[in-house]
């Protein structure tokens, strides 16, 4: 009679297979459900946008985050930058002496909490969010947005 179990070299194939798959399964649900990711990259916005007022008010000074839309990229300083997904389309809107140019600006953010305000648009064909940024309270707010 022949023990049962299975041998080392079926337990490693069977890992293998499971490592692949799990590779491979975020990249098909971003594929599958691309509303999944710009909701994700539209909390991940807003949530960069907290963080910058948050440093303004605690280190007491003014804080710029570099909005770059043509590389879809957030830049705070002293912090990672922010990548988005390729697939979405990034527009900003703020104060005209705030834009460096038509594909890049900035948002600041006081030390009493208020901010240049405007809005990041973030879109996925005709669908997507709105992450708005409040003048006089800095307050972010994440809203769906639609083409007009």
């Amino acid at each position: 009679m022949r023990p049962t179990g299975f041998t080392l070299v079926e337990l490693l194939v069977v890992l293998a297979i499971a490592a692949l798959l799990m590779t491979a399964v975020p990249a098909l649900f971003s594929a599958a459900f691309p509303g999944l990711e710009l909701k994700s990259a539209a909390r991940r916005t807003a949530a960069t946008l907290r963080l910058a007022r948050e440093s303004a008010i605690r280190q007491g000074t003014e804080t710029e985050l570099q909005v770059d839309v043509e590389a879809r990229q957030l830049a705070l300083q002293g912090y990672r930058n922010l990548n988005l997904p390729s697939g979405l389309t990034m527009q900003l809107e703020t104060a005209a002496r705030d834009l460096h140019d038509t594909q890049r600006g900035v948002i600041r953010f006081f030390p009493d909490g208020s901010s240049t305000g405007g809005r990041i648009i973030l879109a996925y064909h005709d669908h997507g969010y709105q992450v708005g940024i409040t003048w006089l309270t800095g307050r972010i707010t994440v809203a769906p947005w639609a083409a007009p």
